[in-house]
């Protein structure tokens, strides 16, 4: 009993000594901890105040478009398009080849590398690339448009077997 009760008075005087001599260094982490939890919070809240403004261009660009605006609609959507945003810029050039805001073939193919370029999932970036041999095949690139495709079926891609129904056509 007596030993039991001494070895927690050691241990209780070892952890308080413990605590005296390395006090700074404890309360340096536990504020570093702090500031850490603070910048994440503050970087999640931003990232979804971004996604919201970029949401609400989208929709301030399908209205221009809707009244007929065509150079406001194509202004927003290019500006979403330089967001980077990964849900909306794919939309935005999606709607500007649909829409045939944008005729200059050049424009178009600049606008998909700067997509294939953001941090994009690698399924987002199939899915570029596949819009993207669409759209030279629909510009008469039939050559690189069917390069595109051909990568997407050796890598595998979840679009493989639409890709190689369009080879086949």
């Amino acid at each position: 009993m007596d030993q039991s009760l001494d070895n927690k008075i050691k241990f209780k005087d070892r952890l308080l000594n413990f605590y005296k001599i390395n006090k700074v260094k404890i309360f340096i982490f536990i504020l570093i901890l702090i500031l850490l939890f603070i910048s994440l919070i503050f970087i999640k809240y931003k990232k979804e105040r971004d996604n919201i403004l970029v949401s609400e261009k989208y929709i301030q660009a399908g209205i221009y478009l809707a009244a007929n605006e065509i150079n406001n609609a194509k202004e927003t959507y290019i500006e979403i398009l330089l967001s980077k945003n990964n849900f909306y810029s794919i939309l935005a050039l999606n709607t500007i080849i649909e829409k045939n805001l944008i005729s200059n073939k050049g424009e178009i193919l600049k606008y998909f590398e700067i997509l294939e370029k953001s941090n994009a999932t690698k399924e987002q970036k199939n899915l570029i690339k596949f819009k993207k041999a669409l759209y030279l095949i629909k510009e008469s690139d039939t050559k690189n448009g069917n390069n595109l495709l051909k990568d997407l079926i050796d890598n595998n891609s979840s679009l493989k077997s639409i890709a190689e129904e369009i080879i086949k056509n």
